[in-house]
């Protein structure tokens, strides 16, 4: 998990706005803080931040896009005002991780291997680099 988490970065952070609506938000600061904690940094997330501050539940999936293999760590956030305001992160947030499970593509229902995943999933990437469109199967 903290391998994915290290390499990827990049964290889809689901809140509960107070209307009961959900709201995700994409955390490119998403890190591991140690083996119970979760962290990002609120640059410009206004509402993430307030409906934290109303509802400190939250779920935050992080996944490989090349293997389609990832985890979805469930929580109480915790908001820690950054302490200055020369920088560009407002505040930190602290997840304390209650539940982790794996998330992986129907892609392996089809008794696909990782390394045929990861090889469609190269494939189209560079297929729309070549301005061209592709849908690997699967998905």
């Amino acid at each position: 998990m903290r391998r994915v988490v290290e390499e990827q970065r990049l964290g889809f952070v689901a809140t509960v706005r107070p209307d009961g609506t959900p709201n995700l938000s994409p955390k490119g600061t998403t890190a591991v803080w140690d083996d119970d904690h979760l962290v990002f940094a609120n640059i410009r997330s206004p509402g993430t931040l307030a409906n934290l501050r109303h509802n400190a539940n939250v779920e935050v999936n992080v996944v490989d896009p090349f293997v389609r293999k990832g985890y979805r760590f469930r929580g109480v956030a915790s908001v820690i005002e950054a302490g200055t305001r020369v920088s560009v992160i407002r505040e930190i947030v602290m997840v304390r991780v209650h539940s982790a499970l794996p998330i992986d593509s129907p892609a392996y229902d089809l008794g696909l291997t990782e390394d045929e995943v990861r090889s469609r999933w190269e494939h189209h990437f560079q297929s729309l680099r070549a301005g061209k469109t592709t849908s690997p199967a699967g998905e």
